[in-house]
Protein backbone atom coordinates (compact mmCIF):
# COMPACT_ATOMS: atom_id res chain seq x y z
CA UNK A 1 0.00 0.00 0.00
CA UNK A 2 1.29 3.42 -0.93
CA UNK A 3 2.13 5.78 1.87
CA UNK A 4 -0.68 8.15 2.69
CA UNK A 5 0.04 11.73 1.65
CA UNK A 6 -1.22 14.79 3.47
CA UNK A 7 -1.41 17.72 1.07
CA UNK A 8 -3.33 20.90 0.68
CA UNK A 9 -6.13 20.59 -1.89
CA UNK A 10 -6.79 23.45 -4.27
CA UNK A 11 -10.54 23.15 -4.54
CA UNK A 12 -10.71 26.17 -6.84
CA UNK A 13 -8.95 24.11 -9.49
CA UNK A 14 -11.63 21.42 -9.48
CA UNK A 15 -14.26 23.48 -11.27
CA UNK A 16 -17.44 24.90 -9.92
CA UNK A 17 -19.91 22.33 -8.58
CA UNK A 18 -18.51 18.79 -8.85
CA UNK A 19 -21.20 16.15 -8.93
CA UNK A 20 -19.29 13.36 -7.25
CA UNK A 21 -18.72 12.96 -3.49
CA UNK A 22 -15.50 14.46 -2.18
CA UNK A 23 -14.55 11.05 -0.73
CA UNK A 24 -14.76 9.55 -4.27
CA UNK A 25 -12.32 12.01 -5.78
CA UNK A 26 -8.90 10.71 -6.75
CA UNK A 27 -7.06 12.49 -3.92
CA UNK A 28 -5.34 11.35 -0.73
CA UNK A 29 -6.43 14.03 1.68
CA UNK A 30 -7.53 14.95 5.17
CA UNK A 31 -9.61 17.92 6.07
CA UNK A 32 -7.10 20.22 7.78
CA UNK A 33 -7.18 23.71 9.19
CA UNK A 34 -3.99 25.84 9.21
CA UNK A 35 -2.87 26.94 12.64
CA UNK A 36 0.26 28.26 14.30
CA UNK A 37 1.73 27.12 17.61
CA UNK A 38 3.49 29.31 20.20
CA UNK A 39 6.74 29.22 18.17
CA UNK A 40 5.06 30.37 14.96
CA UNK A 41 5.32 26.95 13.30
CA UNK A 42 2.51 26.12 10.90
CA UNK A 43 0.62 23.05 12.09
CA UNK A 44 -2.25 21.03 10.65
CA UNK A 45 -5.23 20.07 12.74
CA UNK A 46 -8.17 17.92 11.78
CA UNK A 47 -11.39 19.92 11.93
CA UNK A 48 -14.46 18.21 13.34
CA UNK A 49 -17.75 20.04 13.01
CA UNK A 50 -20.45 20.02 15.64
CA UNK A 51 -23.98 18.96 14.79
CA UNK A 52 -25.47 22.43 15.12
CA UNK A 53 -22.90 23.73 12.60
CA UNK A 54 -23.95 21.07 10.11
CA UNK A 55 -27.62 21.87 10.64
CA UNK A 56 -26.98 25.58 10.10
CA UNK A 57 -25.10 24.97 6.83
CA UNK A 58 -27.74 22.57 5.56
CA UNK A 59 -30.49 25.10 6.32
CA UNK A 60 -28.56 27.82 4.47
CA UNK A 61 -28.13 25.59 1.42
CA UNK A 62 -31.74 24.47 1.53
CA UNK A 63 -33.15 27.98 1.43
CA UNK A 64 -30.97 28.76 -1.60
CA UNK A 65 -32.01 25.70 -3.68
CA UNK A 66 -35.00 25.07 -5.94
CA UNK A 67 -36.70 21.71 -6.49
CA UNK A 68 -33.98 19.92 -4.54
CA UNK A 69 -31.21 20.84 -6.99
CA UNK A 70 -28.01 22.50 -5.77
CA UNK A 71 -27.69 25.64 -7.82
CA UNK A 72 -24.31 26.87 -9.07
CA UNK A 73 -22.53 29.20 -6.64
CA UNK A 74 -24.55 28.18 -3.58
CA UNK A 75 -21.81 26.20 -1.89
CA UNK A 76 -19.33 29.01 -2.57
CA UNK A 77 -21.70 31.55 -1.07
CA UNK A 78 -22.17 29.39 2.05
CA UNK A 79 -18.39 28.96 2.28
CA UNK A 80 -17.89 32.72 2.24
CA UNK A 81 -20.50 33.14 4.98
CA UNK A 82 -19.40 30.30 7.27
CA UNK A 83 -15.79 29.51 6.34
CA UNK A 84 -16.63 25.83 5.84
CA UNK A 85 -15.00 24.44 2.64
CA UNK A 86 -17.20 24.14 -0.45
CA UNK A 87 -16.57 20.42 -0.87
CA UNK A 88 -17.65 19.81 2.73
CA UNK A 89 -20.88 21.72 2.08
CA UNK A 90 -21.50 19.68 -1.07
CA UNK A 91 -20.76 16.43 0.75
CA UNK A 92 -23.28 17.22 3.50
CA UNK A 93 -25.93 18.18 0.93
CA UNK A 94 -25.47 14.91 -0.95
CA UNK A 95 -25.64 12.82 2.24
CA UNK A 96 -28.92 14.44 3.29
CA UNK A 97 -30.37 14.07 -0.18
CA UNK A 98 -29.50 10.38 -0.39
CA UNK A 99 -30.69 9.61 3.18
CA UNK A 100 -33.84 11.67 2.80
CA UNK A 101 -33.34 14.06 5.69
CA UNK A 102 -31.12 15.97 8.04
CA UNK A 103 -30.54 12.92 10.24
CA UNK A 104 -27.73 11.92 7.86
CA UNK A 105 -25.53 14.62 9.40
CA UNK A 106 -25.49 13.02 12.85
CA UNK A 107 -21.95 12.29 13.96
CA UNK A 108 -21.46 8.59 14.57
CA UNK A 109 -17.84 8.99 15.57
CA UNK A 110 -18.55 9.06 19.31
CA UNK A 111 -20.26 5.67 19.28
CA UNK A 112 -17.38 3.60 18.02
CA UNK A 113 -14.17 5.44 17.29
CA UNK A 114 -10.58 5.67 18.44
CA UNK A 115 -8.31 2.90 19.56
CA UNK A 116 -9.65 0.33 21.96
CA UNK A 117 -9.06 0.89 25.66
CA UNK A 118 -6.32 -1.24 27.17
CA UNK A 119 -7.71 -3.34 29.99
CA UNK A 120 -6.24 -2.67 33.43
CA UNK A 121 -6.80 -4.75 36.56
CA UNK A 122 -6.00 -2.82 39.77
CA UNK A 123 -5.92 -6.11 41.67
CA UNK A 124 -2.84 -7.13 39.70
CA UNK A 125 -0.85 -4.37 41.42
CA UNK A 126 -1.24 -6.12 44.76
CA UNK A 127 0.58 -9.17 43.40
CA UNK A 128 3.71 -7.16 42.56
CA UNK A 129 6.48 -6.94 45.15
CA UNK A 130 6.61 -3.49 46.79
CA UNK A 131 10.29 -3.15 45.89
CA UNK A 132 9.36 -3.53 42.21
CA UNK A 133 6.79 -0.74 42.15
CA UNK A 134 8.67 2.30 43.39
CA UNK A 135 8.42 3.98 39.95
CA UNK A 136 5.80 3.96 37.20
CA UNK A 137 8.24 2.37 34.78
CA UNK A 138 9.06 -0.50 37.15
CA UNK A 139 5.39 -1.16 37.80
CA UNK A 140 4.55 -0.95 34.09
CA UNK A 141 7.24 -3.54 33.32
CA UNK A 142 5.82 -5.91 35.91
CA UNK A 143 2.29 -5.45 34.54
CA UNK A 144 3.51 -5.81 30.93
CA UNK A 145 2.00 -2.56 29.78
CA UNK A 146 3.20 0.82 28.56
CA UNK A 147 4.23 3.39 31.12
CA UNK A 148 2.04 6.01 29.44
CA UNK A 149 -1.00 3.76 29.77
CA UNK A 150 -0.29 3.25 33.45
CA UNK A 151 0.14 7.01 33.89
CA UNK A 152 -3.30 7.58 32.36
CA UNK A 153 -4.84 5.08 34.78
CA UNK A 154 -3.13 6.96 37.61
CA UNK A 155 -4.78 10.19 36.46
CA UNK A 156 -8.12 8.36 36.30
CA UNK A 157 -7.76 7.37 39.95
CA UNK A 158 -7.47 3.62 39.40
CA UNK A 159 -4.25 3.59 41.43
CA UNK A 160 -2.59 6.09 43.74
CA UNK A 161 0.88 7.40 44.48
CA UNK A 162 2.03 7.01 48.08
CA UNK A 163 4.99 8.55 49.88
CA UNK A 164 5.94 6.24 52.72
CA UNK A 165 7.46 7.73 55.87
CA UNK A 166 9.48 5.46 58.13
CA UNK A 167 8.13 5.13 61.66
CA UNK A 168 9.88 4.51 64.96
CA UNK A 169 10.17 0.89 66.07
CA UNK A 170 8.05 0.31 69.16
CA UNK A 171 8.52 -2.39 71.77
CA UNK A 172 5.63 -3.70 73.88
CA UNK A 173 6.92 -1.56 76.73
CA UNK A 174 6.90 1.49 74.45
CA UNK A 175 3.28 0.84 73.47
CA UNK A 176 2.21 0.57 77.09
CA UNK A 177 3.98 3.83 77.87
CA UNK A 178 2.24 5.56 74.97
CA UNK A 179 -1.18 4.38 76.15
CA UNK A 180 -0.51 5.54 79.71
CA UNK A 181 0.72 8.92 78.46
CA UNK A 182 -2.37 9.49 76.28
CA UNK A 183 -4.72 8.45 79.08
CA UNK A 184 -3.03 10.94 81.42
CA UNK A 185 -4.03 13.76 79.04
CA UNK A 186 -7.77 13.30 79.65
CA UNK A 187 -9.71 15.52 82.02
CA UNK A 188 -10.40 13.34 85.08
CA UNK A 189 -13.84 14.87 85.53
CA UNK A 190 -15.00 13.55 82.14
CA UNK A 191 -13.99 9.93 82.72
CA UNK A 192 -15.28 7.35 82.07
CA UNK A 193 -18.63 8.29 80.52
CA UNK A 194 -17.64 11.24 78.33
CA UNK A 195 -13.82 11.33 77.90
CA UNK A 196 -12.45 14.71 76.89
CA UNK A 197 -8.86 15.91 76.68
CA UNK A 198 -7.39 18.60 78.88
CA UNK A 199 -6.92 21.99 77.28
CA UNK A 200 -3.10 21.59 77.62
CA UNK A 201 -2.53 25.27 78.34
CA UNK A 202 0.08 24.50 80.99
CA UNK A 203 2.30 22.24 78.85
CA UNK A 204 5.43 23.57 77.11
CA UNK A 205 6.93 21.43 74.34
CA UNK A 206 10.69 21.70 73.81
CA UNK A 207 12.97 20.03 71.29
CA UNK A 208 16.06 20.60 69.14
CA UNK A 209 16.28 20.91 65.38
CA UNK A 210 18.97 21.46 62.75
CA UNK A 211 18.38 24.24 60.21
CA UNK A 212 20.50 24.08 57.04
CA UNK A 213 21.57 27.03 54.92
CA UNK A 214 20.25 25.31 51.80
CA UNK A 215 18.84 22.02 50.61
CA UNK A 216 20.79 19.61 48.47
CA UNK A 217 18.15 19.94 45.75
CA UNK A 218 15.49 22.60 45.34
CA UNK A 219 12.56 22.93 42.94
CA UNK A 220 11.84 26.20 41.13
CA UNK A 221 9.36 27.28 38.46
CA UNK A 222 11.05 29.23 35.66
CA UNK A 223 10.09 30.89 32.40
CA UNK A 224 11.06 29.02 29.21
CA UNK A 225 13.79 31.50 28.35
CA UNK A 226 15.02 31.99 31.94
CA UNK A 227 18.47 30.78 32.93
CA UNK A 228 18.74 28.01 35.52
CA UNK A 229 19.68 29.27 39.01
CA UNK A 230 23.23 28.56 40.14
CA UNK A 231 23.86 27.40 43.71
CA UNK A 232 27.23 26.31 45.06
CA UNK A 233 28.92 25.12 48.22
CA UNK A 234 32.34 23.76 49.10
CA UNK A 235 30.93 20.34 49.97
CA UNK A 236 27.46 18.91 49.60
CA UNK A 237 28.08 16.80 52.69
CA UNK A 238 28.94 19.79 54.89
CA UNK A 239 26.35 22.47 54.21
CA UNK A 240 26.31 25.11 56.95
CA UNK A 241 23.80 24.31 59.66
CA UNK A 242 22.79 25.47 63.13
CA UNK A 243 20.98 23.58 65.88
CA UNK A 244 18.24 25.40 67.79
CA UNK A 245 16.32 24.74 70.99
CA UNK A 246 12.66 25.72 70.64
CA UNK A 247 9.97 26.06 73.30
CA UNK A 248 6.27 26.43 72.41
CA UNK A 249 3.12 26.41 74.55
CA UNK A 250 -0.50 26.58 73.46
CA UNK A 251 -1.73 30.07 72.52
CA UNK A 252 -4.51 31.72 74.52
CA UNK A 253 -7.51 33.60 73.13
CA UNK A 254 -10.19 35.54 74.96
CA UNK A 255 -13.94 35.17 74.49
CA UNK A 256 -13.85 37.46 71.44
CA UNK A 257 -11.11 35.43 69.74
CA UNK A 258 -8.39 38.00 70.45
CA UNK A 259 -5.00 36.47 71.16
CA UNK A 260 -3.69 37.26 74.63
CA UNK A 261 -0.66 34.91 74.61
CA UNK A 262 0.98 33.52 71.45
CA UNK A 263 2.64 30.58 73.23
CA UNK A 264 6.01 31.16 71.51
CA UNK A 265 8.51 31.30 74.36
CA UNK A 266 11.61 31.36 72.19
CA UNK A 267 14.05 29.60 69.87
CA UNK A 268 17.73 29.75 70.78
CA UNK A 269 20.72 28.77 68.60
CA UNK A 270 23.55 26.61 69.94
CA UNK A 271 26.21 29.10 68.83
CA UNK A 272 28.90 31.29 70.36
CA UNK A 273 30.82 34.44 69.45
CA UNK A 274 34.55 34.37 68.81
CA UNK A 275 37.01 37.00 67.55
CA UNK A 276 38.47 36.26 64.10
CA UNK A 277 42.08 35.15 64.46
CA UNK A 278 43.21 36.30 61.02
CA UNK A 279 42.19 38.74 58.33
CA UNK A 280 40.20 37.68 55.28
CA UNK A 281 38.43 39.35 52.35
CA UNK A 282 35.18 39.18 54.34
CA UNK A 283 36.36 40.64 57.68
CA UNK A 284 39.24 42.16 59.60
CA UNK A 285 41.17 40.41 62.33
CA UNK A 286 39.41 40.66 65.69
CA UNK A 287 35.89 40.87 64.20
CA UNK A 288 33.39 38.89 66.25
CA UNK A 289 32.23 35.82 64.30
CA UNK A 290 29.29 33.53 65.07
CA UNK A 291 30.27 29.86 65.24
CA UNK A 292 28.34 26.66 65.92
CA UNK A 293 29.01 24.81 69.17
CA UNK A 294 31.12 21.73 68.42
CA UNK A 295 28.90 19.52 70.59
CA UNK A 296 25.56 19.83 72.37
CA UNK A 297 25.98 17.96 75.64
CA UNK A 298 23.79 17.55 78.68
CA UNK A 299 25.60 20.41 80.41
CA UNK A 300 24.92 22.68 77.44
CA UNK A 301 21.21 21.78 77.44
CA UNK A 302 21.02 22.41 81.19
CA UNK A 303 22.63 25.81 80.74
CA UNK A 304 20.20 26.79 77.99
CA UNK A 305 17.15 25.68 79.97
CA UNK A 306 18.23 27.58 83.07
CA UNK A 307 19.54 30.71 81.33
CA UNK A 308 17.07 30.99 78.44
CA UNK A 309 13.96 28.84 78.91
CA UNK A 310 13.11 29.63 82.53
CA UNK A 311 13.61 33.43 82.14
CA UNK A 312 11.42 33.34 79.01
CA UNK A 313 8.64 31.56 80.94
CA UNK A 314 8.79 34.11 83.74
CA UNK A 315 8.75 37.01 81.30
CA UNK A 316 6.02 35.86 78.91
CA UNK A 317 3.74 33.53 80.87
CA UNK A 318 0.31 34.97 81.82
CA UNK A 319 0.70 36.64 85.23
CA UNK A 320 -2.58 35.23 86.53
CA UNK A 321 -1.18 31.69 86.35
CA UNK A 322 1.99 32.33 88.31
CA UNK A 323 2.45 29.62 90.92
CA UNK A 324 0.35 27.06 89.06
CA UNK A 325 2.07 23.91 87.76
CA UNK A 326 3.75 24.33 84.37
CA UNK A 327 5.03 21.19 82.65
CA UNK A 328 8.01 21.27 80.29
CA UNK A 329 7.76 18.21 78.02
CA UNK A 330 10.96 16.87 76.45
CA UNK A 331 11.88 13.68 74.63
CA UNK A 332 14.23 10.97 75.87
CA UNK A 333 17.42 12.08 74.11
CA UNK A 334 20.60 11.33 76.07
CA UNK A 335 21.57 15.00 76.03
CA UNK A 336 18.44 15.99 77.94
CA UNK A 337 18.69 16.46 81.69
CA UNK A 338 16.93 14.10 84.12
CA UNK A 339 13.59 15.10 85.61
CA UNK A 340 15.06 15.66 89.06
CA UNK A 341 18.16 17.58 87.98
CA UNK A 342 19.09 19.61 91.09
CA UNK A 343 20.20 22.77 89.28
CA UNK A 344 17.13 22.90 87.09
CA UNK A 345 14.72 22.14 89.93
CA UNK A 346 16.23 24.92 92.06
CA UNK A 347 15.87 27.47 89.26
CA UNK A 348 12.39 26.25 88.27
CA UNK A 349 10.97 26.48 91.79
CA UNK A 350 12.47 29.89 92.62
CA UNK A 351 10.46 33.10 93.04
CA UNK A 352 7.17 31.30 93.58
CA UNK A 353 7.12 29.46 90.23
CA UNK A 354 6.21 25.79 89.89
CA UNK A 355 7.89 24.61 86.69
CA UNK A 356 8.23 20.85 86.35
CA UNK A 357 10.08 18.71 83.84
CA UNK A 358 8.36 15.73 82.21
CA UNK A 359 9.20 13.28 79.43
CA UNK A 360 7.10 12.02 76.56
CA UNK A 361 7.11 8.25 75.86
CA UNK A 362 10.21 6.82 74.12
CA UNK A 363 10.17 6.67 70.31
CA UNK A 364 7.13 8.96 70.15
CA UNK A 365 7.80 12.07 68.05
CA UNK A 366 4.10 12.10 67.16
CA UNK A 367 3.30 13.09 70.76
CA UNK A 368 5.23 16.38 70.59
CA UNK A 369 3.77 19.30 68.65
CA UNK A 370 7.21 20.42 67.44
CA UNK A 371 7.91 17.14 65.64
CA UNK A 372 4.25 16.72 64.71
CA UNK A 373 4.03 19.84 62.57
CA UNK A 374 5.59 22.99 64.00
CA UNK A 375 9.17 22.32 62.87
CA UNK A 376 8.09 21.24 59.37
CA UNK A 377 6.12 24.47 58.90
CA UNK A 378 9.00 26.52 60.28
CA UNK A 379 11.47 24.79 57.95
CA UNK A 380 9.32 25.49 54.88
CA UNK A 381 8.97 29.18 55.74
CA UNK A 382 12.66 29.48 56.61
CA UNK A 383 13.84 28.09 53.26
CA UNK A 384 11.95 30.82 51.41
CA UNK A 385 14.20 33.45 53.00
CA UNK A 386 17.39 31.98 51.37
CA UNK A 387 19.90 32.39 54.21
CA UNK A 388 23.52 32.92 53.22
CA UNK A 389 25.67 32.52 56.36
CA UNK A 390 25.64 31.27 59.96
CA UNK A 391 24.55 34.71 61.20
CA UNK A 392 21.89 34.81 58.50
CA UNK A 393 20.58 31.38 59.49
CA UNK A 394 20.21 32.48 63.12
CA UNK A 395 18.53 35.76 62.17
CA UNK A 396 16.06 34.25 59.71
CA UNK A 397 15.11 31.27 61.87
CA UNK A 398 14.26 33.63 64.70
CA UNK A 399 12.37 35.88 62.27
CA UNK A 400 10.36 32.93 60.97
CA UNK A 401 9.64 31.79 64.52
CA UNK A 402 8.24 35.19 65.50
CA UNK A 403 6.17 35.52 62.31
CA UNK A 404 4.61 32.05 62.52
CA UNK A 405 0.84 32.50 63.12
CA UNK A 406 -0.31 31.52 66.59
CA UNK A 407 -3.61 30.29 65.12
CA UNK A 408 -1.77 27.54 63.25
CA UNK A 409 0.15 26.62 66.37
CA UNK A 410 -3.17 26.22 68.18
CA UNK A 411 -4.39 23.84 65.46
CA UNK A 412 -1.33 21.60 65.96
CA UNK A 413 -2.38 21.05 69.56
CA UNK A 414 -5.74 19.76 68.31
CA UNK A 415 -3.91 17.54 65.82
CA UNK A 416 -1.90 16.20 68.77
CA UNK A 417 -5.11 15.25 70.56
CA UNK A 418 -6.44 13.59 67.41
CA UNK A 419 -3.20 11.58 67.16
CA UNK A 420 -3.60 10.51 70.78
CA UNK A 421 -7.02 9.08 69.92
CA UNK A 422 -5.43 7.11 67.08
CA UNK A 423 -2.71 5.86 69.45
CA UNK A 424 -5.39 4.58 71.82
CA UNK A 425 -7.18 2.86 68.92
CA UNK A 426 -3.89 1.17 68.00
CA UNK A 427 -3.30 0.26 71.70
CA UNK A 428 -0.07 2.20 71.63
CA UNK A 429 0.92 1.57 68.01
CA UNK A 430 1.93 4.20 65.47
CA UNK A 431 0.55 2.66 62.27
CA UNK A 432 -2.01 5.33 61.52
CA UNK A 433 -2.49 8.37 59.33
CA UNK A 434 -2.51 11.80 60.92
CA UNK A 435 -6.23 12.70 61.06
CA UNK A 436 -7.54 15.70 59.14
CA UNK A 437 -10.30 17.66 60.82
CA UNK A 438 -10.77 20.68 58.50
CA UNK A 439 -9.54 22.85 61.37
CA UNK A 440 -9.07 25.98 59.25
CA UNK A 441 -12.65 25.75 57.94
CA UNK A 442 -14.06 25.11 61.39
CA UNK A 443 -12.08 28.03 62.77
CA UNK A 444 -13.56 30.38 60.16
CA UNK A 445 -17.03 29.12 61.08
CA UNK A 446 -16.34 29.60 64.79
CA UNK A 447 -16.76 25.86 65.41
CA UNK A 448 -13.20 24.94 66.39
CA UNK A 449 -13.20 23.11 69.75
CA UNK A 450 -10.72 23.85 72.51
CA UNK A 451 -10.35 20.15 73.36
CA UNK A 452 -11.43 17.00 71.54
CA UNK A 453 -13.72 14.32 72.86
CA UNK A 454 -13.03 10.61 72.53
CA UNK A 455 -15.42 7.67 72.37
CA UNK A 456 -15.75 5.96 75.75
CA UNK A 457 -15.23 2.48 74.27
CA UNK A 458 -11.83 3.51 72.87
CA UNK A 459 -10.67 4.68 76.28
CA UNK A 460 -12.06 1.60 78.04
CA UNK A 461 -10.38 -0.78 75.56
CA UNK A 462 -7.07 1.04 76.05
CA UNK A 463 -7.37 0.78 79.84
CA UNK A 464 -8.14 -2.93 79.64
CA UNK A 465 -5.09 -3.49 77.43
CA UNK A 466 -2.73 -2.26 80.16
CA UNK A 467 -0.92 -4.96 82.11
CA UNK A 468 -1.83 -5.42 85.76
CA UNK A 469 1.07 -4.21 87.87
Amino acid sequence: MAARRYEWINWDGLGNEAEEDAADLNYDYEWVVPDQDANGTLTRKRRWYQLHEKHTVYAMVLERTKAGVLSPGVSKEVFELTGIPQRTVQNWWKKCKEAGGIHALENKRAKNCGRKRIEFDPEAIKQVDLRKRTTLKDLANELHMAKTTLWRRLKEGLLRRHTNAIKSTLTDENKVGRVRFCLSMFDEHTLPQDPKFKEMYNVIHIDEKWFYRSRGSQNYYLANDEEDPYRSTQSKNFIEKVMFLAAVARPRFDANGTMIFDGKLGIWPFTYQEAAKRKSKNRDVGTMVTKVLPAVTQNVVREYMINFLIPAIRARWPAAERGMPIYVQQDNAKTHIPLDDPEFVAAAQAEGWDIRLTCQPPNSPDLNILDLGFFAALQALFQKLSPGSIEDIVLKVQQTFEEYPAERSNRIFLTLQACMIEVLKQLGGNRYKVPHMRKAVRERLGDLPVALQCAANIVNDAIESLPNV
